[in-house]
């Protein structure tokens, strides 16, 4: 009997394994717009989800349970708590397969559709990107360019409005089958374990204890004329500072920049493979990501296999800012990465992206990375202009100086997406006019803009079955991410280039997914997750701001620069759509150099 159940254990890790590695791929050549048409990927996640929600292996699995002990039955238990997640009635499988053809639907027209603003000046039509049009609303110096890109975003949502209210009440009519009040309350049981009312009391209190930050705004804009105009806000409060910082951050560097810093951590990606397309194009999806098309397993000798990731960014690299925004996303993607392939669990349906794992927890190590290239000792250490000089301190104090009245409202950003989902969600007759009315409110509670804004609409999270309704993870994360944080300041006094730190991190990777998310943020910080850290960091007065990053800055001086060759343990493969950059198949080095070569071809 002891050798049927691994034949069975073994037939699970494999069907499932192939299943989600044919979604993946498909999901992959669609997303970059490699492939137009998305039915490949549609069939490999209907038959992924039909594995999930199977329920004859499911009840073998409970068959399998009763006649086995020790670490058959451990292992056992792990998929019996999987297909428990899945389990829908046959009903549900039909509404589920009529929403992904409608979000397929939504995604060739926002992929092919004409991105484009009208010039102020000769009232012709200019082709941008959406990601070009925010970069240009936080950097160009002339108010009439920055409003007509903010109008030209307004618009871009309701080309498929229609079909968004669509796709929003068939998601509700699928959770309403499972048992649930409506998506988001689906979305939260089943990424979080929570409910909305637990997972809103822990926002709602942060908000009530920073939303005092609005009226230093409103005081700024005394100073700042128009200041509160949602296309002037980002530009007038740090648009000369991205001009200043832009030479710093130069994304022909990222490779580098990546390299070196995960290095000196002592990340390791266990042998596996890397595939990274990092620049913004027309049919690419506008968001950056991270996916394993092949997970971390065993084979049948027990050896375990390294899986692969790849993950993109959307980086313009001519364009002012694009720079610095580019590199925290590849460190926020690469963290993703260096997550799931560190499992050494033996069950693959636990080192996926997808449940049991949580959105919380998984953006926490993603978000824990780019937190290091955002802050000022990293910057201070890595960040060079091309004559070789280091970020300077003067600019950074005063910054500072500047953004610290906006400071407490750092959170506000993602619970605007949660309260605009929420309020859509439990909706019981959704209409165009509420959906709009809903974004215009949640953007004047969280923003408070002299003008309002359905800039919820375009959140690219919101338009996919397994990002939507999760916005919330961002949030947990950030509060997991703080929590983190002050546990290793005041365990080693230093993050950036500590090797303690990334064996820590990876002594909590190799878990997977195998615990709840609040289990694995005690194992991290030995504590509960909490918003105190967060409250704490974001309310800091600023001599306090000022005079921890001089102590941050003297203590890495300490530390020795990392200099050796940059060793990642990894098969990296650079591509943009077909096109093959570099690899490191001679080294990694040799791949950073002809990927910085092509950067620069294309910025020239």
């Amino acid at each position: 009997m002891s050798n049927k159940v691994d034949l069975f254990l073994n037939g699970l890790n494999t069907n499932y394994r192939k299943s989600h590695e044919k979604y993946e791929k498909a999901f992959w050549d669609f997303r970059m717009g490699i492939v137009e048409d998305g039915t490949l990927m549609n069939d490999s996640e209907r038959a992924r989800d039909a594995f999930r929600s199977d329920k004859k292996l499911k009840a073998k699995t409970e068959e399998c349970l009763k006649i086995t002990k020790g670490d058959q039955k451990k292992r056992l238990q792990i998929w019996n708590n999987f297909f428990s997640l899945f389990q829908v009635p046959d009903e549900a499988v039909t509404i589920r397969q009529k929403v992904a053809t409608l979000e397929e639907e939504v995604l060739k027209i926002h992929s092919t559709r004409k991105e484009e603003y009208i010039d102020p000046t000769t009232k012709k039509f200019v082709e941008a990107s959406r990601n070009k049009m925010r970069t240009i609303m936080r950097t160009n110096p002339d108010e009439a360019v920055r409003k007509a890109c903010f109008e030209a975003l307004e618009k871009l949502p309701l080309a498929t409005l229609s079909l968004f209210i669509e796709i929003i009440k068939y998601r509700n009519e699928y959770a309403r089958v499972l048992g649930y009040e409506d998506f988001y309350d689906y979305k939260i049981h089943l990424d979080e374990g929570m409910s909305k009312k637990d997972l809103f009391s822990i926002f709602d209190k942060i908000y009530e204890k920073t939303k005092y930050a609005f009226k230093n705004i409103r005081d700024l804009e005394k100073e700042k004329l128009g200041l509160r105009k949602p296309w002037n806000f980002g530009y007038m409060m740090t648009g000369d500072f991205v001009k200043e910082e832009d030479p710093y951050f130069q994304f022909e560097n990222v490779i580098d920049l990546w390299g070196r810093s995960f290095s000196a951590l002592g990340i390791d990606y266990k042998g596996g493979s890397l595939t990274l397309d990092l620049l913004d194009r027309k049919v690419k999806w506008n968001n950056g990501f991270c996916h394993y098309p092949e997970l971390v397993h065993y084979d049948t000798k027990g050896k375990i296999v390294p899986g692969s990731a790849g993950f993109t960014s959307t980086s313009i690299p001519s364009q002012l800012g694009s720079g610095i925004d580019g590199i925290h996303t590849v460190f926020h993607e690469a963290g993703h990465a260096a997550d799931r392939l560190n499992s050494i669990q033996r069950e693959v349906c636990i080192n996926t992206e997808y449940p049991p794992n949580t959105v919380s927890w998984a953006e926490t190590q993603s978000m824990f990375m780019d937190s290091i290239s955002s802050s000022i000792e990293w910057k201070m250490r890595y960040a060079k202009n091309s004559k070789g000089e280091i970020y300077p301190f003067d600019i950074f104090e005063r910054k500072v100086n500047a953004i610290h009245p906006l400071r407490p409202l750092e959170m506000m950003n993602v619970h605007f997406v949660m309260d605009f989902e929420k309020k859509i969600y439990e909706c019981k007759n959704l209409t165009e006019e509420f959906v709009l009315q809903a974004a215009r409110n949640v953007h004047k509670k969280y923003f408070d803009r002299s003008e309002d804004s359905i800039s919820a609409l375009n959140v690219p999270h919101i338009y996919s079955w397994e990002s939507s309704a999760y916005y919330h993870g961002y949030g947990l994360a950030e509060l997991g991410v703080s929590q983190w944080r002050e546990y290793f300041f005041k365990k080693y006094g230093y993050i950036v280039d500590n090797s303690k730190v990334g064996k820590e991190m990876t002594n909590v990777w190799k878990h997977a997914s195998i615990y709840k998310a609040r289990e694995l943020i005690k194992k991290a910080t030995g504590k509960a997750l909490s918003a105190d850290a967060f409250i704490k960091d974001v309310t800091k007065s600023l001599d306090d701001i000022l005079k921890n990053a001089k102590k941050k800055i003297a203590r890495l001086e300490k530390v020795p620069l990392y200099t050796k060759p940059v060793h990642l343990n990894a098969k990296i493969s650079i591509i943009h759509g077909k096109e093959k950059i570099a690899d490191n198949r001679k080294s990694f080095e040799d791949m950073e150099g002809k990927f910085r070569k092509w950067i620069i071809g294309m910025k020239s």
